[in-house]
């Protein structure tokens, strides 16, 4: 007989032996099912629970990416701080009185101004004005915001129009009353007809629509948080048609001055400042209520602050009367710290699956004991130690690999479940189901191997007296 028709031989024995011992194992795995099934709990539960912390680590990823979005790339945020702020700060700098005195003009548009033209690090400024208003059209009307912006705060925040056009820069220096409208206002005010050339009434001022921003939810804590309002609730205009038009609060007129006995005109270099409170420590209201600074790099994002906070304080005559955030720095802070979470819970998750390979290997060494009388019957009848081996080998290793797949399908249930009832969004991924699919096997292997080693050394003669 040729060699080589030898070996196929061999092989094909081979593979037909390892076949048949593996029938031998499924056989018996099934002959005991309820026990099987307890076996297979610790390693479903695993792969169910590192499933499902996976996905909500990779909620929240998603969602911090989206906040992202929201608050615009590399974008710095300077706002007015407000009384509470201020009084707090002069207490734990101990400047008392002496330093309420200093005047200071507040956030102002020749603030946003200097930023552009000084610092070479900034890409665009933004600077923003926003008073609440009743907003009416055709006897319909609304509450929500008017903002008085520059064409650049829809290129800082990523917003795109649903319909119409942009106000152009014309219409900015000139003050013209266009307006553009979020998507909420829109469907209030026009649920069924074009708004595109008809006109809104803000306040006392009359303003054409121009264009509709397409729909752009913000949630509740991105809102508090980073000083990022509902873009939707609101009807933009020129910056300049609001100062000019609305109101502009750093214009000193004389019935404010005559306002009454709590209001004080103060004097500063040849400057008028009105107060209301009567101590002198603000001067003038901020003209301006935000002023969002985009820079070109996001390593320069840490010097271009630093650079603010002393340019506006010098600005200010010492006055730390506004405060800065820095949106993506808070946000990565926020994914570490969600990282760090997620890391945790599955950690806690993992212990799950090591749990349940314990418990398979306490079950296996169990039945090892049980069936030593068919180990040694086997042994007596030609099966090998490697025999024994692969056969309670693959009786371990088809449990847990049975419990990853009923874990897999309930790690999605659960996902899902937790997304409905929590209100978090939760996304699985191939990778996590492939991962925690693949430890479940391994986890097979590693604890079934020393009962089956167990197994496989017993003493035949001694097996078959075994009672």
């Amino acid at each position: 007989m040729p060699v080589t028709q030898a070996k196929a031989m061999k092989k094909n024995f081979n593979f037909e032996r390892r076949l048949y011992i593996l029938n031998i194992a499924l056989e018996a795995v099934f002959a005991n099912k309820f026990r099987s099934m307890l076996t297979a709990l610790g390693i479903i539960f695993g792969v169910a629970a590192v499933i499902a912390m996976l996905a909500i680590g990779n909620g929240a990823k998603q969602e911090i990416l989206e906040q992202m979005k929201l608050v615009g790339v590399n974008n710095i945020i300077i706002m007015p701080k407000n009384e509470s702020k201020l009084e707090s700060a002069k207490e734990e700098n101990g400047q008392g009185k002496q330093a309420s005195k200093k005047f200071s003009p507040g956030l102002s548009l020749s603030d946003a101004a200097s930023i552009a033209q000084i610092i070479p690090s900034v890409a665009k400024v933004s600077p923003e004005v926003m008073y609440e208003s009743v907003i009416i059209s055709e006897g319909v009307s609304t509450y929500g915001k008017v903002s008085g912006v520059t064409p650049d705060f829809f290129d800082v925040f990523n917003l795109s129009l649903d319909r119409g056009e942009m106000f152009n820069l014309d219409q900015l220096r000139d003050g013209k009353a266009v307006c553009i409208l979020g998507a909420t206002i829109k469907a209030k005010l026009f649920p069924n007809s074009d708004p595109i050339g008809q006109h809104v009434k803000c306040g006392n001022i009359w303003l054409k629509v121009t264009g509709v921003l397409q729909n752009r939810a913000v949630s509740a804590d991105l809102s508090e948080n980073m000083g990022i309002s509902d873009y939707n609730n609101q009807v933009y205009a020129p910056i300049q048609t609001i100062l000019l038009r609305y109101r502009d609060r750093s214009v000193v007129t004389t019935s404010m001055v005559r306002g009454g006995s709590s209001s004080t005109v103060f004097m500063d270099g040849g400057m008028m400042s009105f107060n209301s409170s009567g101590d002198g420590s603000e001067g003038l209201s901020n003209q301006i209520d935000k002023i969002v600074v985009q820079v070109k790099e996001t390593e320069m994002i840490s010097p271009t602050s630093e650079i603010i906070q002393r340019m506006l304080k010098r600005r200010h005559s010492g006055v730390d009367d506004f405060e800065i955030k820095v949106p993506e720095l808070l946000l990565k802070q926020e994914q570490r710290t969600k990282d760090i979470f997620n890391i945790v819970l599955g950690a806690i998750a993992s212990i799950s699956l090591i749990v349940g390979g314990i418990g398979i290997m306490n079950i296996m060494l169990a039945s090892v004991m049980e069936r030593t009388k068919e180990i040694g019957i086997r042994m007596a009848t030609g099966a090998t130690r490697k025999d024994v081996v692969f056969q309670f080998l693959s009786e371990a290793t088809f449990i847990s690999v049975s419990g990853g797949i009923i874990g897999i399908f309930l790690g999605l249930a659960l996902a899902k479940i937790i997304m409905e009832v929590a209100d978090i969004l939760t996304i699985v991924s191939v990778a996590s189901i492939v991962i925690s699919f693949g430890v479940s096997a391994t986890v097979g292997i590693v604890f079934g191997y020393m009962p089956a080693k167990k197994a496989a050394s017993q003493d035949p003669v001694t097996s078959l007296r075994y009672e």
